[in-house]
């Protein structure tokens, strides 16, 4: 069986100057160790807690530490932004970003882009009057388990695809800064198997959906345990079960925590698991798959896991397209269409009734 594609393309350039807004767990345990380990080049971070952006830079070896976003976006030395603040908050950061012109050259933003396509739409439009190259990281289209069924699905070796699906029982944790957005699990949650859904098969041509509360949740939100079908005009379904409750598992039941996803196809079908739910344990995702190419299930394996792995793939993708003067694989402008999916989704919820991708592109 040849070698599956799962790794990110590194770029030919090491040593591109990165800036680091942002001090917080997903900057700190996942962005930077796995800058370290790929040999990534952070130059300089800021945070809005100037004792937590002089700690991560002892723990890194980051040589600049600046008071305050402004001082840090004014840097000339920066090359390129990585972006990691509250998705209402990331918004305001671009827009000052593109007056620096000149020397920032690319931006790393986090998802969602924003909390409204409006929004979205001006940071993705701000970012190509200035000459920014705008990537968004979208980590799960790097899970190695996501990427490798992507090769898979490339080679024609499930045939055409029938039936896709993710099951996540799974806890997260909320960080304070989401009591404040008027979605919940949609644009945190949700929007990674969106947008993975989006990665394999395509946006979709209809949305049904259907959502609850969590129960462990207190404060108060409207979409938290996610329901949803895509459909497909050439047929193709797929659907998630996105489920932050899990049962009482943090009240005293024994528990039963996974993602799963499985993909079926006129050829084959694909079978994995993504390891996240084991954090911070080590847990690399996995695939199987058979086909009726291939005599019994292939069972390929890797060391690498999502966290903090993955966010070579997210950053390399930008480098990458700033040597090659190309769109990032996961561009602003592409983007767009992952936003729009998740307002179809929590509109068909809220509105009990179909939706399209198209309805949001405005």
């Amino acid at each position: 069986m040849p070698a599956l594609d799962y790794l990110p393309r590194l770029p030919r350039r090491m040593d591109w100057r990165i800036g680091c807004v942002g001090a917080g767990f997903i900057m700190r345990d996942c962005h930077l160790l796995a800058y370290r380990q790929a040999g990534f080049n952070p130059v300089a971070i800021a945070s809005r807690k100037s004792a937590t952006a002089q700690a991560v830079a002892a723990q890194y070896g980051i040589p600049r530490v600046h008071q305050t976003y402004d001082d840090l976006l004014a840097d000339e030395s920066i090359e390129v932004l990585d972006v990691a603040v509250p998705p209402d908050a990331q918004p305001a950061v671009i827009r000052e970003a593109v007056k620096q012109r000149g020397h920032v050259r690319g931006i790393l933003a986090q998802k969602p882009l924003a909390m409204s396509f409006r929004e979205a739409k001006e940071c993705v439009d701000l970012c190509a009057a200035a000459g920014v190259t705008l990537a968004v990281n979208q980590n799960m289209r790097y899970d190695q388990s996501v990427r490798a069924l992507k090769d898979i699905l490339n080679r024609g070796w499930l045939g055409e695809p029938v039936l896709g699906t993710i099951e996540m029982r799974a806890i997260p944790h909320w960080m304070p800064w989401s009591e404040q957005l008027p979605s919940l699990s949609t644009f945190i949650m949700s929007v990674h198997h969106l947008d993975t859904f989006r990665y394999w098969f395509g946006t979709p041509d209809r949305v049904l959906a259907s959502t609850r509360p969590d129960p462990r949740t207190r404060f108060p939100h409207s979409d938290g345990i996610n329901l949803y079908i895509l459909e497909y005009d050439n047929g193709c379904r797929a659907a998630a079960w996105d489920d932050v409750w899990t049962g009482p598992a943090r009240e005293g039941s024994e528990s039963d925590i996974y993602i799963r996803w499985r993909v079926e196809g006129t050829e084959g079908l694909a079978r994995g698991t993504v390891g996240w739910p084991g954090w911070p344990a080590r847990v690399p995702s996995t695939v199987d798959f058979t086909t009726r190419r291939h005599q019994g299930w292939q069972s390929p394996r890797w060391p690498q896991a999502w966290f903090p792995d993955a966010f070579v793939g997210t950053m390399a993708q930008l480098l990458c397209a700033l040597e090659d003067g190309a769109e990032p694989e996961i561009g602003g402008r592409d983007n767009l269409e992952t936003l729009a999916l998740c307002a179809a989704v929590r509109a068909a919820a809220a509105e009990h009734r179909v939706t399209t991708v198209g309805e949001f592109l405005d």
